[in-house]
């Protein structure tokens, strides 16, 4: 194993769990899939801080699940390919 391979093999772990993290953010600043208790959720000044970046969050997803394919693809290669 080379010493390339590890770092791309680790940072797509890594990236990985960030892919992960960042769902979680997602779905738990969602107000549509929170669902029943808006106007409860909107009165909270700490869930408003939270809701504030709901946009970034999913700009972290969407980096994080771009690199994380590309290292992985890097890293394993495409195993479809003979």
């Amino acid at each position: 194993m080379t010493t390339d391979f590890l770092i791309a093999a680790k940072a797509a772990y890594i990236l990985g769990w960030v892919n992960i993290f960042s769902l979680i953010v997602i779905l738990f600043s969602c107000r549509c899939i929170l669902g029943l208790r808006i106007e409860k959720l909107s009165k909270s000044k700490l869930y408003m801080r939270f809701y504030r970046y709901h946009c970034y969050y999913w700009w972290v997803f969407i980096i994080s699940v771009a690199l994380h394919a590309i290292l992985a693809i890097t890293a394993f290669g495409n195993p479809f390919s003979g």
